[in-house]
């Protein structure tokens, strides 16, 4: 039997639109890795759900002038889902905390299990208040100093650090919808002490594939003692804390997360996959996901599988600060698409994308991707069928692919088919690395193109211009299928302008002469260039 890849993409708060910091993040890629290993012949299953009970939902909602959280997550969440579609990013399972019915029941049976168990304790600790609200702070209510960067932060996790805090250990706290400084007042919260799973912790972490910066953010925790995580808030919004004398409390977004993920798989509770998920997070996600979840895991079944590969992006920065939903720093994903289209906004992040390091995006940037698609791309592809439809009726020549420039040509695509996959695929997946192949590939053939173009003004040269036709035209029938997984929607147009089926396995094989007299059609507007 197929063993099933899973591969998740942590789910967005909806209390703003997708910005392009978030397509640059885990969404492209986690459904190029998908597209890629479908057309391999895979059973693969990409999910990912909408955060709705994130404090930063509720924040949104007072910063708008009151409306009720449920009413911005369900706005929002919307426009999230007809952005990934607009985007050509399919999931096959979205969950939806409050629409899915039994979503709730599992979150608190997951939850009470660890309660019961004695892995979640009770403790009394500072927690900031607003007076002037009335209101505990937490999450994006509050901010502060890091207690161990420095930097500002939000309750409960540093972004820039990467590392939890306990919201009371923050200097300087204040209250973000009012703006007033908080004070410190006990109040009783439920706990999830990581200690306990210090060992099995490391052994998972050198057995995972991850990034160098992830690795380091988890070894550094380990050294200074795993800390106690707080589980519960005072609050009104978020799932209800299954546990008699905290019916006020909600359970801890990051919590309801992790049984979250075993939802997404298959939300009637059967049986998980065999391996564990491929997961896309970017790296301020990482503790959650790396440290939290996996002993959140352990504590619930050990025989939960535990992920294979954590695939971590950095910050992508708008105009050189990280793009920011809350605070409305953004280019908004829909605005991008109606100027470019998918492919050019996919082809632009993917080569951008904060691999290892933070890059900054900017509209300028942007508009030359979209003329390096028009151009060399669309531009190589409407003189290749233009010139089969002028010289050859618009059928494949009878005369197939031969000699020394055509043997070099495939030499080289080759081996850069043998990249790709290597690019595409789990243990190598650079995405990066698999834009700047296809662009070699088509600056090959447009580059074989142009030099050819001059066969068809020998006197005898018809039957040579032919043949080079045909070797262009093996090349574009195998950059519909190497592209696809990438550039989905032109890769989908041209395979349906060479009548060859689309999403083709990205391999060497897809790039075989088409059966001569087979009719081509010429485009009639962009392929892959808007």
């Amino acid at each position: 039997m197929t063993t099933r890849t899973w591969i998740t993409a942590t789910p967005p708060t909806p209390n703003g639109d997708l910005h392009v910091g978030h397509l640059a993040g885990p969404y492209t890629a986690a459904d190029v890795l998908r597209r890629f290993l479908t057309a391999d012949g895979a059973d693969v299953r990409l999910t990912t759900g909408l955060d709705d009970h994130q404090g930063y939902v509720a924040v949104r909602g007072i910063k708008d002038g009151g409306r009720k959280p449920e009413e911005v997550a369900d706005h929002y969440g919307a426009s999230v889902t007809r952005t990934w579609k607009a985007a050509a990013v399919e999931f096959d399972h979205i969950v939806r905390p409050r629409r899915d019915a039994g979503y709730q029941q599992f979150v608190q049976s997951f939850f009470s299990g660890l309660y019961e168990a004695g892995h979640i304790v009770p403790r009394t600790r500072p927690l900031p208040y607003c007076a002037s609200c009335e209101r505990w702070l937490y999450e994006g209510y509050l901010v502060g100093g890091c207690p161990l960067c420095g930097a500002s932060s939000n309750g409960n996790a540093c972004e820039p650090c990467g590392r939890p805090n306990e919201c009371g250990d923050l200097t300087d706290p204040r209250c973000v919808p009012c703006g007033a400084p908080a004070e410190l007042r006990d109040a009783t919260r439920l706990y999830f002490p990581l200690a306990p799973f210090a060992e099995r912790l490391a052994a998972f972490w050198a057995e995972v594939d991850m990034p160098p910066h992830l690795r380091a953010l988890c070894e550094r925790m380990l050294a200074d003692g795993l800390p106690e995580i707080a589980v519960s808030h005072p609050a009104d919004w978020g799932v209800p804390v299954p546990v008699d004398g905290y019916e006020d409390q909600r359970i801890f977004v990051w919590c309801e997360m992790a049984p979250g993920y075993l939802w997404e798989q298959d939300p009637r509770g059967g049986t998980l996959p065999e391996t564990g998920p491929v997961q896309f997070f970017g790296f301020d996600n990482g503790y959650f996901h790396a440290v939290l979840f996996p002993a959140l895991f352990l504590a619930h079944d050990e025989a939960t599988p535990l992920p294979r590969a954590f695939v971590v992006n950095e910050f992508y920065q708008l105009d050189g600060l990280k793009f920011s939903t809350s605070r409305r720093h953004a280019v908004w994903v829909h605005e991008a698409l109606a100027a470019c289209g998918a492919d050019v906004l996919r082809h632009h992040v993917l080569a951008d994308r904060p691999n290892g390091r933070e890059t900054s995006f900017n509209l300028e940037a942007l508009e030359r991707t979209r003329h390096h698609l028009a151009t060399l791309w669309d531009g190589w592809l409407g003189r290749l069928l233009t010139a089969v439809e002028r010289d050859c009726g618009g059928r494949v020549p009878e005369e197939a692919p031969a000699g020394r420039a055509w043997e070099l040509l495939r030499g080289r695509l080759h081996r850069i088919a043998d990249e790709l996959r290597e690019a595409y695929g789990v243990t190598g997946f650079d995405p990066r690395r698999a834009v700047a192949l296809l662009d070699e590939a088509v600056a090959c053939a447009a580059d074989f193109g142009h030099v050819h173009a001059h066969e068809r003004a020998r006197p005898d040269g018809a039957a040579a211009h032919r043949r080079a036709l045909a070797a262009q035209l093996a090349v574009a029938a195998a950059l519909s299928a190497w592209a696809a997984p990438a550039l989905p929607v032109g890769s989908a147009r041209l395979a349906a302008l060479l009548g060859v089926p689309a999403n083709g396995r990205v391999d060497a094989s897809a790039l075989a002469p088409l059966p001569a007299g087979r009719a081509v059609t010429a485009p009639t507007g962009a392929v892959f260039g808007g």
